[in-house]
């Protein structure tokens, strides 16, 4: 048996993709069920994966695949019907341009370097707002997960909130990518790795640039 969220949420995927070829994202999910977040709907597609009721696609964003679909009330009287069940057509894989504006160290500000080229992103790992893209040069953030030669998605915003990292532009010189936080009266960049220290800078120093929404990264 499935849980009344459950099942409401297998169906609204179930008609979507017969509706449009595309699986939904997980901001329409929650909002179709009234979620307070996204968390909640990863929790329903674990369980419905887990009863056998949908399938994740591997390696490709937003792609979701019924298995079964569980009876809806009002139809329960057409269970015996002969009529076959329409094919579901395969999930689209969303994928979106953002600006690549070079490299987090290059020693540029990043509007210099805006317009050079684009690089493909899977659209489930962006949210709203505009995003850019930025290949990480360096090993200051290792302890945090970021690598030499990630790919840093940034949603682009001039403000931000202690602990979070953001892309900071330094004396309209140089773009760096680090923890922010606030000390007194200073702007304090903190690295992800124990080798480096912190870096402290007058507010008029420092332009918050956007903040970090995701990694890419290649294997190869």
């Amino acid at each position: 048996m499935l849980t009344k969220k459950q099942h409401e949420l297998i169906c609204f995927i179930n008609d979507r993709l017969a509706e449009t070829g595309v699986s939904p994202s997980f901001e329409e999910m929650k909002d179709a069920l009234d979620l307070k977040s996204k968390s909640g709907v990863h929790r329903l597609i674990s369980a419905l994966e887990e009863r056998g009721f949908l399938r994740r696609l591997p390696n490709r964003a937003r792609a979701l695949e019924v298995l079964k679909v569980p009876d809806r009330p009002e139809s329960r009287e057409a269970v015996r019907s002969s009529t076959p069940a329409p094919t579901l057509p395969e999930p689209a894989n969303d994928v979106v341009e953002v600006p690549l504006h070079g490299r987090i160290a290059a020693g540029a500000p990043i509007e210099a370097l805006e317009g050079s080229t684009s690089l493909p992103v899977p659209a489930a790992l962006l949210g709203s707002g505009e995003h850019f893209a930025l290949e990480v040069a360096g090993d200051s953030m290792v302890e945090a997960g970021i690598l030499d030669g990630d790919f840093a998605l940034i949603r682009k915003q001039d403000v931000a909130r202690d602990g979070e990292i953001v892309v900071a532009l330094i004396e309209d010189s140089e773009a760096t990518l680090k923890y922010f936080r606030r000390e007194g009266t200073m702007i304090r960049l903190d690295p992800a790795n124990r080798s480096y220290d912190p870096q402290r800078y007058a507010p008029a120093q420092v332009r918050v640039q956007g903040k970090l929404a995701g990694i890419l990264r290649r294997y190869s």
